[in-house]
């Protein structure tokens, strides 16, 4: 029956036990160093730990084991005895754990369901630890959350974003930007707001939150945009996160301005006047009719044509070119010609209302044929444009032109009206023939275009005008030019990545891609600043840190798109302004100081050397001590470390200060470090005789005891240390029968019997023992009475007593203890006797036995007369611890009557 019930129950007891399962809740932040106290499992389980136990009881002490083998293992440190579970050296990176936001990662232990689910931000570490022995048997499931702290800026995935806004994009146009912040952080840590550092009166952003989270920055339109007035705004979006403090993350923003079709042509006049002769030939030029599209590409294209109102003979007559709208003589004018005509043109644009321009051309009917100019160009002429480089050279030829009377009768001159660095003149040897050609060096940057008109008239007062426009083309003659060539800035250190420094500006009065600029780093900028080539946007991408550079000075370049390129040079300076960032700095961690005991109050131990890489306020020290501050003082400025009263070694022969040290920042840092004081000795203690304690004391010596046999010691010890505390044993004065029988050890103090004893030698002996010690600079020592009573027993102890009451007279020998050892050769020189001394030896040892055998005897007999005697050989009075050599009585002792 009981193997039955044992049978039954057995397996209940092992669910039981296995039943006892446990969770426990912590939570820390992320990012924190070894060592940290996460939780005490004993304290939370409630327990009995080692102090709470009954000591007499005998159960086993609580054992701790952590049964997971996952990553998570190596994040914490569990002590097996106390339960206490900390932090270990790998340092725990929420966002390298949790790599979905979405979801809890769980690391470390088993995938055992929780009745408390986390919340879907929560990042977890699971431990599994077992709790021995068997009566406190358990399974407990720990879990960490592992809470975020601002660790992460935010970061935009490109460093440059483009937008594109219709310029008639109504106000509070809303436009997402697609490429928004990331921030690995969580809840508030992350991503919160967007700002445009210049939003130019008409942006602004708004953060649209979706059901996931997730916050899209929409760049808002506050304001009437014109591509006309300003095509292009570039500024910086800058993304900043809930932390505190909160960091942030920059990009440049580009906003551009599309073009709708929101201009019409438009001509300079409404009306001009043009007059024509009736001998002019074909396809002579009346007149060029031109409008101007504010708009661009298909939305600036310009067709011109006659409006209905243009009767046909006259459309006849004047050919419209309605491209160019160049109007051109097509027919030739006869008599019946009319004299006025009006030419209504039209500017047409897509989806505009045309602009109107009359053309009014006056035909003249003349009887005689005018003079003619026949041009003959030499520079590059395109439909009677002739184009010119800049800084052609002087004289620089540019057309020949011929001057003829058709009638052959009348005497033609002609000569060049309008401004311009221009000259006509004759070209000799030949009549009519005439050479236009520069004066000076043409520059486009100062006038492109220059219109002049060569005027022919004969002796009757007809003129003719010939139009001769000449277009300046651009060269590459100007270098870039920046607005200024030494540009200063300054930044705070521990800046965030990408962080803006400012937009370079240089101007290149040349135009086409002969104008376009370029920025470029010079050589010799470090490889973490960055330069815009198109917008000029100087960046550094790295954290600067003041105390590794402060000051940085480099060149920038601003090149032209013109061949061969041209460019211009200024100079960068960067200062990096100081951040309090750096704590106090002690050369060394520990500081040792030996230092002599009794040194004087308020003496200088040692100097406390610590320095801080900041700078200014933030660079300045103060020392203090934290701990002993009632003996020990610190001099702020200097780091002197001085005791406020002597030290003793004897009370004291250490001390261990912790000194801190604070800078003057806001918020002040600061760091500790160790001083170890260690006092040296000095020898300022006598030697103290501990054995025997007093002067009053005597030994009973047996006449039979055996030369070299140890008698009794002197014992004393000094409280110095090393060689002061090295003690020396010697006898300065001696009083007794025979004085010399004795002898002390220097060394150890033992005294030791030097002769054999005879019957004459009974009596008191009286050894004055100088124990002495080796210190530096003058040994220190004190003095001892030995009394030894020679004699087979005590008969009467009243008579020694008062022999020892009186001062002994006893002459005082100074004589150095000799603790070094014999010399060697001294013992080789005894070995030639070493026959003689064995004879010697077996008659002793003989002599010894006979005695001893005698004495057992005798003491066998009268052991029960003189056994209380026996019970105290050695009798201790107390006795006066200074004694004066100098009032020793000189009167010699005799023993007697024992």
């Amino acid at each position: 029956h009981l193997l039955l019930f044992l049978l039954f129950v057995g397996p209940f007891n092992c669910f039981a036990s296995y039943s006892r399962a446990t969770e426990l809740f912590y939570s820390l932040n992320e990012g924190l160093p070894a060592g940290v106290l996460i939780g005490s499992l004993a304290h939370d389980l409630q327990l009995p730990t080692a102090g709470g136990q009954n000591p007499s009881s005998l159960q086993p002490p609580l054992s701790f084991t952590l049964a997971s083998h996952g990553l998570g293992v190596q994040y914490v440190q569990l002590d097996n005895r106390s339960g206490e579970l900390h932090t270990s050296a790998v340092e725990i990176d929420r966002e390298a754990l949790c790599v979905e936001s979405s979801e809890a990662t769980i690391l470390g232990g088993s995938a055992a369901a929780s009745s408390s689910s986390p919340s879907p931000e929560s990042c977890l570490l699971l431990l599994d630890v077992l709790v021995l022995p068997q009566e406190y048997f358990r399974l407990v499931k720990v879990k960490i959350a592992i809470r975020d702290v601002n660790d992460n800026a935010p970061r935009f995935p490109v460093p440059h974003i483009r937008l594109l806004v219709p310029e008639n994009a109504p106000v509070n146009t809303r436009l997402a930007i697609e490429h928004a912040a990331l921030d690995p952080d969580m809840g508030t840590n992350g991503v919160q707001t967007y700002r445009l550092r210049d939003n130019y009166g008409v942006f602004t952003l708004d953060v649209e939150e979706n059901e996931n989270g997730e916050r899209t920055p929409y760049l808002i339109v506050m304001g009437a945009l014109d591509r006309e007035t300003q095509d292009e705004y570039v500024t910086v979006i800058i993304a900043e996160d809930g932390g505190t403090p909160p960091l942030v993350g920059s990009a440049t923003l580009t906003i551009g301005i599309s073009d709708i079709n929101d201009n019409c042509p438009q001509f300079n006049d409404s009306q001009f006047n043009v007059t024509l002769y009736g001998n002019s030939s074909l396809g002579t030029h009346v007149a060029t009719v031109h409008a101007v599209d504010m708009d661009l590409g298909s939305n600036a294209q310009i067709t011109y044509s006659y409006s209905q109102k243009v009767p046909q003979p006259s459309r006849d007559l004047f050919h419209l070119n309605e491209s160019t709208g160049a109007i051109m003589l097509s027919t030739k004018v006869d008599g019946d010609t009319p004299r006025l005509h009006r030419l209504i043109i039209l500017g047409n644009g897509p989806g505009c209302i045309p602009a109107v321009i009359t053309v009014l051309v006056t035909v003249i009917k003349v009887m005689m044929r005018p003079p003619e100019v026949v041009p003959r160009f030499i520079a590059n002429e395109v439909e009677g444009v002739v184009y010119l480089k800049e800084l052609e050279p002087i004289n620089t030829p540019v057309a020949f032109f011929t001057i003829k009377d058709p009638d052959e009768k009348y005497k033609v001159s002609c000569y060049l009206d309008g401004d311009g660095p221009f000259r006509l003149s004759p070209y000799k040897p030949y009549n009519n023939e005439y050479l236009l050609e520069t004066t000076k060096p043409l520059d486009f940057e100062t006038q492109q275009l220059y219109e002049i008109s060569v005027v022919a008239w004969n002796s009757e007062g007809f003129h003719v005008k010939k139009v001769v426009k000449i277009q300046v083309l651009d060269d590459n003659d100007n270098s870039p030019v920046f607005s200024e060539q030494l540009i200063e800035l300054s930044i705070e250190e521990n800046n965030v990545p990408n962080a803006f420094l400012t937009k370079l500006h240089a101007t290149d009065a040349d135009s086409g891609e002969r104008g376009q600029v370029s920025y470029f780093l010079g050589p010799d900028a470090p490889s973490y600043f960055a330069l815009d080539k198109t917008t000029g946007v100087l960046t550094v991408s790295t954290q600067l840190d003041r105390e590794e550079k402060e000051k940085y000075r480099y060149t920038v370049k601003a090149v032209d798109s013109g061949f061969p390129p041209r460019e211009s040079i200024a100079t960068v300076t960067i200062t990096v302004l100081d951040k309090n960032d750096n704590s106090p700095r002690f050369i060394n961690k520990d500081f040792s100081f030996f230092v002599p005991e009794n040194f004087p109050g308020f003496g200088e131990i040692g100097v406390i050397s610590v320095t801080d890489a900041d700078a200014g306020q933030n660079g300045w020290v103060a020392l203090s001590v934290l701990n002993g501050s009632d003996i020990f003082v610190i001099d702020t400025g200097k780091g002197v470390l001085r005791a406020k009263v002597s030290l003793d070694r004897e009370q004291q022969s250490s001390y261990v200060l912790w000194i801190e040290a604070v800078d003057g920042g806001d918020p002040a840092l600061s760091s500790t470090a160790k001083i170890t004081i260690l006092l040296l000795d000095i020898n300022d203690n006598p030697p103290l005789v501990l054995f025997p304690q007093s002067n009053m004391s005597y030994l009973l010596v047996l006449p039979s005891t055996l030369p070299g046999s140890p008698i009794t010691e002197v014992y004393a010890v000094d409280k110095d240390t090393g060689m002061n505390a090295v003690i020396a044993y010697s006898i300065i004065g001696r009083r007794g029968p025979r004085p010399e029988s004795f002898r002390i050890d220097p060394k150890t103090g033992n005294i030791t019997l030097e002769e054999s004893l005879m019957q004459n030698d009974y009596g008191l002996y009286r050894l004055l023992v100088k124990v002495s010690d080796h210190g530096y600079p003058e040994p220190l020592h004190s003095t001892v009475m030995v009394n030894l009573f020679v004699n087979d027993t005590v008969s009467n102890e009243s008579y020694i007593e008062s022999l020892l009451r009186k001062e002994p007279d006893i002459s005082v020998e100074e004589k150095q203890p000799q603790i070094s050892i014999e010399p060697t050769h001294k013992k080789m020189e005894s070995a030639a006797c070493m026959p003689t001394l064995v004879a010697l030896s077996i008659i002793s040892l003989s002599s010894i036995a006979l005695v001893t055998g005698m004495g057992i005897y005798i003491c066998l007999r009268k052991g029960k007369k003189h056994h209380r005697a026996d019970e105290s050989l050695e009798v201790q009075i107390p006795l006066n611890g200074r004694i004066n050599l100098h009032m020793l009585e000189k009167k010699p002792m005799e023993i007697s009557n024992i």
